[in-house]
């Protein structure tokens, strides 16, 4: 079985890396990141619900209340954010105990899951951040 990140854990990433370009300072209301990234407040509240539970990210009631990192953005993985939302990442199905392998397809995929899970382990939230901040725009020429 091959692993694909579901939507969950993609936007989770996106929200969370919305909340580093507020800083950690600001509380993001719900509605405004709901609006930036176009999703249902429903959604949403599911994404980060979990991140609250698993402490990536605080939520504050009230007029000034919203969502902020629990840390520096520096202090984050994309490996750690994808774990919340998904689990496992191994690319292999854990549930069949029928898989039998050989001596070279198991190193392989051994191989294959430590290079995905150092891969990203390697990225901070922060390196999206600043790619993000790199980013100036499409060029349009009519």
């Amino acid at each position: 079985m091959m692993y694909k990140i579901s939507t969950r854990g993609q936007y989770a990433l996106l929200i969370m890396e919305d909340l580093a370009e507020s800083g950690r300072e600001c509380y993001v209301p719900l509605r405004v990141l709901s609006h930036r990234r176009n999703l249902s407040v429903k959604y949403l509240e599911q994404i980060l619900s979990r991140l609250v539970e698993k402490n990536l990210v605080t939520g504050n009631r009230g007029v000034n209340g919203g969502y902020r990192l629990t840390r520096s953005a520096d202090d984050y993985t994309v490996g750690e954010i994808l774990r919340t939302m998904e689990g496992d990442l191994s690319p292999r199905n854990q549930n069949d105990g029928n898989t039998v392998e050989s001596e070279g397809s198991r190193a392989f995929w051994d191989d294959f899951e430590k290079t995905v899970n150092d891969f990203v382990d390697s990225v901070t939230l922060n390196s999206l951040v600043h790619k993000n901040e790199e980013f100036v725009g499409f060029e349009y020429c009519i």
